[in-house]
């Protein structure tokens, strides 16, 4: 990577904003970035700059946490609204690196793939966060393992799962907390022997206090996405999901996230243009790809299937923004009025759906962006998880120090 492109991926600008900050041309930027020319110094002492200003407003936090799985950091803002501060960064996509490193200031190198990472390589940490991916679990006999000279228990049920490298961190470094983030079917899958194996090794063989809950999004963002929360702390502390602050399901609706396309915001990138900053006309469906939805849903209404494209209004709660949204948006599409085809929502939409804030920086392509969105969870939902966790994490905190200087 060249000398302007560390830079550029470390101040977070998108190559437009790149480009009107920097006074030249997007192509010329690109070409940089390739290390095709080569920018004059000023450009680079510009963009060391920027780099040493995002570096001053480093968060010093209460607490610290790693961040595990970390998408684009949906996990991290959750946790910094808690005043936590992040230690540790792993992430193997290089374009949710890209975007994670467009919107957090620490300028640390985003560790890639954790299974290359020995657990004493990772700093200390007061919370352990990540949005595991579950593999499934292969579950065999003791009996049949001991035959055949295999390991079994700890080891054996979760080598080769992503869910075994969070294990090995917390057993080295024995965190005060964790907070895990899965789909809501991990609590059934397998018939549920999935779950038993997770609780079990989190439980019986760490020795964490583990509370669980699946949460709709729908109460915080207006679209309805279950998750399970994994809350866990070393000690036994009264948390509770009950304490949680939950807003009745649908008080956000889709009009507080679409574009208003009124003049009120001012325009965005590509995604909005003129002076009522209207959606661009890349987001219409094209009259092939209406047609093709129509066909496909009226189809599996025949066969009495529910398989079809999601319309939604102001007034809608919206379904679950996946990562598949790029390929043709059908989980959710923007009415337009009568006579107009539907369009997808742009991807400052989709952020916005997902509780980002605008100033969160989308420095990737829309396919790039529609797939992190998909797969990052609702920040206002953890956010709130982490305000609950905050005051247990910090008394845990103190137990440690308070132990340390006896012993010392």
């Amino acid at each position: 990577m060249t000398e302007f492109a560390t830079l550029l991926q470390q101040a977070g600008w998108p190559v437009a904003e790149a480009a009107v900050k920097l006074g030249y041309s997007e192509g010329h930027v690109y070409r940089w970035k390739r290390g095709e020319e080569s920018p004059r110094e000023g450009v680079l002492r510009l963009l060391r700059q920027e780099v040493g200003a995002r570096q001053s407003e480093l968060p010093k936090g209460d607490f610290t946490f790693i961040d595990l799985f970390a998408g684009i950091g949906g996990l991290r803002r959750a946790m910094e609204h808690a005043d936590g501060r992040c230690v540790f960064t792993s992430e193997w996509d290089k374009f949710a690196q890209t975007t994670y490193h467009a919107n957090f200031p620490d300028n640390r190198p985003i560790e890639g793939d954790i299974r290359g990472i020995a657990a004493e390589d990772i700093p200390a940490h007061d919370v352990l966060v990540a949005g595991f991916p579950c593999q499934p679990f292969s579950i065999a006999g003791v009996s049949k393992l001991n035959a055949l000279k295999r390991q079994h228990g700890f080891l054996n049920e979760t080598q080769g799962t992503l869910f075994f490298d969070v294990l090995r961190i917390l057993l080295h470094h024995r965190p005060a907390a964790f907070l895990l983030e899965n789909v809501k079917n991990l609590k059934s899958h397998d018939r549920g022997r999935t779950f038993a194996v997770i609780r079990r090794k989190l439980e019986d063989e760490l020795g964490y206090k583990l509370h669980t809950r699946v949460i709709d999004a729908a109460h915080f963002v207006p679209q309805h996405r279950e998750r399970i929360v994994m809350v866990g702390f070393r000690e036994d502390v009264p948390f509770s999901f009950d304490d949680m602050v939950i807003p009745p399901r649908g008080h956000r609706r889709m009009r507080d996230i679409l574009h208003p396309e009124d003049g009120s915001e001012s325009p965005e990138g590509h995604f909005t243009c003129g002076p009522d900053a209207a959606v661009d006309a890349r987001y219409t469906l094209t009259d092939k790809l209406w047609a093709y939805l129509q066909g496909y849903a009226a189809k599996h209404r025949a066969k009495g299937n529910g398989f079809g494209f999601g319309l939604v209004d102001g007034d809608s709660i919206a379904r679950t923004l996946s990562a598949r949204y790029y390929k043709d948006g059908s989980e959710i599409l923007v009415r337009q009025g009568e006579g107009r085809n539907p369009r997808r929502l742009t991807p400052r939409e989709c952020a916005r759906l997902m509780g980002y804030k605008d100033s969160f920086r989308i420095p990737v392509s829309d396919t790039q962006a529609y797939r992190q969105f998909g797969n990052s969870v609702a920040v206002p939902v953890f956010a709130e998880v982490a305000r609950l966790m905050r005051p247990h994490i910090l008394e845990l905190c103190r137990t440690k120090a308070a132990s340390l200087e006896k012993v010392g």
